[in-house]
């Protein structure tokens, strides 16, 4: 499903958000508070934009994984067109995000952008999430939610669920029903609440959520205990 709409998937994003994906990335990205020496691993990365936008932030290495190798391709087209000094900062990887061939502690900061809702265990993602991340280090989860406003929420609701379906399916010509199946993940996946629940269960503390465009997005953001977990904490703004 997902690689039958990965040629028209930057384009259907940037159109149905209005231009808003990009921004609400490029602050995951600040909520995580970058270092030079960081290494990311950004799950579900689709075609790479989060990925990308870790490596332009400056972070030593980012490694992308997917399960859809047609995202994959594309990503590794758009880091192939980056200047060198963000290209060879650049990875990706075809796995399943609840088997990580990673070591334990592997890396210091470890994301996934509305991708959470799409795989089979949530929470046994999230904990493989941290097993691979380092003690202190950062998770943030970006991903969907409903406006806390009621009028707010009700056009969101329309424009997603009636709106969004038919125009994202035209442009990308898609047979697969992949932009009938997205508006309905959102709507029977967790709310914010439920997701901060779900990174605490995985282990994750001082949980934090930020929320961007009325609430259309959510940054969900915590730290993996341990040794350096009060720095990390102290890292995530």
């Amino acid at each position: 499903m997902f690689g039958a709409i990965a040629h028209r998937y930057d384009l259907n994003n940037r159109l149905h958000s209005f231009g808003r994906d990009q921004a609400w990335r490029r602050r995951a990205v600040q909520l995580c508070d970058v270092k030079p020496t960081d290494r990311v691993l950004d799950a579900a990365c689709g075609t790479g934009d989060l990925a990308e936008a870790f490596a332009e932030a400056g972070a030593a290495r980012v490694c992308g994984v997917d399960f859809t190798v047609q995202m994959l391709d594309i990503a590794r087209l758009k880091a192939a067109r980056r200047r060198p000094a963000i290209r060879r900062r650049l990875s990706y990887r075809l796995c399943d995000v609840m088997a990580l061939p990673f070591d334990d502690a592997s890396f210091d900061i470890v994301s996934i952008a509305f991708g959470i809702r799409n795989v089979t265990d949530a929470g046994r993602a999230l904990r493989e999430l941290g097993r691979v991340l380092c003690p202190g280090g950062r998770i943030v989860v970006l991903e969907f939610s409903r406006p806390a406003n009621r009028l707010l929420r009700a056009l969101n609701t329309v424009y997603c669920e009636h709106v969004m379906p038919v125009t994202a399916t035209l442009l990308a010509g898609d047979r697969s029903g992949a932009y009938r199946y997205l508006p309905r993940s959102v709507s029977t996946f967790a709310d914010r609440e439920g997701l901060a629940a779900l990174m605490e269960d995985a282990g994750f503390q001082r949980i934090r959520q930020r929320p961007m465009t009325f609430g259309v997005c959510v940054a969900s953001l915590g730290v993996k205990p341990g040794l350096s977990g009060r720095e990390g904490a102290e890292r995530v703004r």
